[in-house]
């Protein structure tokens, strides 16, 4: 399956929003150079790849992490004011290795996908419901706090590599804590470290209302 997928990808650089495998997102597109990313992977394999951009430089493109996760666009729409309504599924996590010069108004990247072979593998990791019950508890407690809303029971009918994946996406880290959670190998590993961030968060709440 790797040897299938384009080595050279559009990449489309978007601050603290990360996308897994098996996951799918809405995104809404109004740039001229993104719209004209789209417009060309329409018109071959329809794949783009989310990356996280750094801190902004002052002046010139923004350094881009070195892990990202390439999707395929699954629905498009184009709206009566030009935007493109877009659906795209995760794929597979890549390497970043080079940036590619081009005239186009995107960037477009050279990219390897061997450290994550797992992601196409059809085998699903060994991990339990029961596994997410305190990671369920907590998230509730931390999106009640701080007014994000999400429908837990459409998440609870997810297979469990699915429902780890969505709220590592959805959940209100920051830019730095979603990119550990991406670069994370593997779905248990991934777990432990949505427990361990989670509880910074809860601590960090609790310590506030206690001072207060």
């Amino acid at each position: 399956m790797i040897k299938t997928l384009p080595k050279e990808i559009p990449v489309f650089p978007l601050s603290n929003f990360i996308i897994f495998p098996d996951t799918t997102v809405p995104l809404n597109i109004f740039e001229p150079r993104y719209l004209q990313m789209i417009d060309d992977s329409m018109k071959t394999h329809r794949m783009i790849g989310m990356v996280q951009p750094k801190k902004s430089e002052p002046q010139g493109k923004p350094i881009l992490y070195e892990v990202g996760c390439v999707g395929k666009i699954t629905s498009f729409n184009e709206t009566d004011d030009g935007r493109y309504l877009i659906a795209l599924s995760g794929v597979s996590r890549f390497n970043l290795m080079d940036e590619i010069e081009s005239e186009k108004l995107y960037r477009i990247c050279k990219v390897n996908y061997e450290n994550f072979k797992q992601d196409l593998s059809l085998e699903k990791e060994d991990i339990k419901f029961s596994d997410l019950e305190l990671i369920f508890k907590n998230l509730k407690s931390l999106f009640k706090k701080q007014g994000y809303v999400i429908n837990w029971k459409d998440l609870e009918k997810q297979s469990l590599d699915q429902t780890i994946n969505t709220l590592s996406m959805a959940s209100p880290f920051s830019l730095e804590e979603k990119q550990i959670l991406l670069e994370t190998p593997n779905l248990v590993n991934r777990r432990e470290r949505l427990e361990e961030i989670l509880k910074t968060y809860l601590l960090d709440n609790f310590r506030n209302t206690t001072i207060q």
